[in-house]
């Protein structure tokens, strides 16, 4: 059985995902839904009848959730085509006025679950399948305002791009996805609605248009995806300027 597992699926971009392989990916026989909330995975399966829904409650900022999926993937015989790391979180403030417990916790979901998920993913991956992990623009240059949630995803782009090297010779495809700000609950979640200047004006991306060519981007084995103009001129910019001069364009206030 070829399988899809789509992380962080209950909302936003990780629900546009699986919309997106339910449409356009026909060899693909089940989606797995992975988030905290399990209604909401169960209206994925009412959402998409096209589709297979197979919904899995795990909250990934617990190490028992990593061994619950592994025994699932043991469970049965299956080849994972797609794999979508897409649960994150970001907090909005200055690092030395923020909680501890948050700040460990966006590491835990950003970097380690996103790890585990991989590792664990990979020896059921095949030739032609495919990873799909969640950066940010933010990871393009130090992100004052948002310094662990930048931090973190700076190490989703360059855990992409080496994985993504290093797996040429299994044939196997890695992509790091950095869009922009996006309308949906991270903005609200992160406390950054209404009272963040810089999301106001910064431009939106289309959270069903990221999951589609980002989809098609991983298929055809670009290691880097983003998306609008704005912000792709924004990642040569970080190539080609001081990141001390660009973090005063980055900061968040």
């Amino acid at each position: 059985m070829k399988i899809a597992v789509v992380t962080g699926a209950s909302s936003g971009l990780g629900r546009e995902y699986v919309r997106q392989i339910a449409k356009g990916f026909p060899e693909i026989e089940e989606i797995w839904v992975i988030a905290r909330r399990l209604e909401r995975l169960e209206a994925l399966a009412v959402e998409f009848p096209q589709k297979k829904i197979r919904p899995i409650a795990l909250d990934l900022t617990a190490p028992e959730s990593f061994e619950a999926y592994r025994s699932l993937l043991l469970e049965e015989k299956l080849e994972v085509r797609i794999l979508v790391n897409n649960s994150g979180c970001g907090t909005f403030g200055d690092f030395i006025e923020a909680q501890t417990a948050s700040q460990v916790a966006m590491t835990q979901l950003n970097v380690t679950a996103l790890t585990a998920m991989a590792s664990l993913t990979l020896p059921y991956m095949r030739r032609g399948a495919f990873l799909v992990n969640i950066s940010s623009i933010a990871s393009f240059v130090p992100t004052p305002g948002m310094t662990v949630y930048c931090s973190t995803k700076a190490y989703v782009q360059s855990f992409s791009r080496s994985l993504a090297f290093e797996l040429k010779k299994e044939g196997i495809l890695a992509l790091a996805v950095c869009p922009g700000p996006m309308d949906t609950e991270f903005l609200d979640v992160a406390g950054i609605t209404g009272r963040s200047k810089t999301f106001t004006k910064l431009p939106r991306v289309d959270a069903a248009k990221v999951a589609e060519a980002s989809l098609r981007a991983a298929a055809k084995g670009k290691t880097v995806y983003t998306a609008r103009f704005i912000y792709k001129f924004y990642r040569v910019l970080a190539k080609i300027l001081p990141h001390r001069l660009l973090m005063h364009l980055s900061r968040i206030s």
